[in-house]
């Protein structure tokens, strides 16, 4: 497995402080966060991307995967040929999607049919520029909040350009066991998510209605970590893991603090079994 760090939290760090920050956690290269407000963004992707990943690169570090706006669910968006062309010319392995929510509206059956051809325009990217596309299981009223659900979304393309990108800490709060959970999208399994999650008692929900949970250290929420280190091992995922040290309100240093005691916990697990 390629251990990487979800950059989003490090938001306001230029790409050597990115570089400076992965090299301290202790990770061998990032989940990029491409969205307005970072050093690469879907404006200027086409050249910053590939100088980002010589600049990695040179440093020992790598990007398998690139977090794209969570509005980016649509092939059609005006970006998004630049988009896949800036990560397949970077080496990029990876594009995770932003999401699709239920809404009573719309039956969830034809959404999903919609979605579905959303993601057919995808996989034509995918297939042009070599660089898969990923949907993210994610709790809430996500299309894809769980392995089942994610199921639905990605079953029938081929998984050399679809695949899944599995979340421990949003199926900890709303999936299968894990084992189960793996083993449902066992042939799409692309890249992994590590963060640890609890619920908690909405006092309000958000814009996509769904309720508020908790983010805490790995080792600290609902995750089964050495039932999913046995699962990961039994489905032979080697792909890309993304530290997602999603730890909002702290300030950047304790983030890196934060995830760097993530990555030990989740070493000495592995050592220890």
């Amino acid at each position: 497995m390629t251990p990487i760090m979800f950059t989003k939290h490090l938001e306001g760090r230029d790409i050597k402080g990115i570089i400076d920050a992965l090299k301290s956690v202790g990770v061998e290269g990032a989940d990029l966060c491409v969205r307005d407000g970072y050093p690469v963004n879907p404006a200027n992707i086409s050249s910053a991307l590939p100088e980002a990943s010589r600049r990695f690169s040179d440093e020992g570090l790598s990007i398998p995967l690139v977090t794209a706006p969570g509005d980016f669910n649509r092939p059609d968006i005006d970006y998004a040929e630049a988009y896949f062309g800036a990560c397949g010319e970077a080496g990029v392995g990876h594009i995770k999607l932003g999401y699709w929510h239920w809404s009573a509206d719309k039956h969830y059956w034809t959404h999903l049919d919609e979605i579905r051809g959303f993601l057919e325009g995808f996989e034509k990217l995918s297939a042009k520029t070599g660089v898969k596309t990923v949907v993210h299981n994610h709790s809430g009223k996500s299309m894809g909040l769980h392995s089942c659900a994610a199921m639905n979304v990605v079953k029938g393309f081929d998984p050399g350009h679809v695949g899944v990108f599995a979340d421990t800490g949003h199926l900890s709060v709303c999936g299968e066991p894990i084992e189960m959970a793996l083993d449902i999208v066992k042939d799409y399994l692309s890249v992994m998510a590590f963060k640890d999650l609890i619920k908690q008692r909405p006092l309000g929900r958000n814009v996509q209605g769904q309720p508020s949970g908790g983010v805490m250290r790995l080792g600290q929420g609902f995750v089964d970590w050495p039932a999913a280190l046995s699962a990961i091992r039994a489905v032979g995922f080697d792909g890309p893991i993304s530290f997602h040290s999603e730890y909002a309100g702290e300030t950047v240093e304790t983030v890196i603090d934060l995830a760097r005691a993530d990555v030990r916990f989740f070493n000495d697990l592995s050592n220890a079994s």
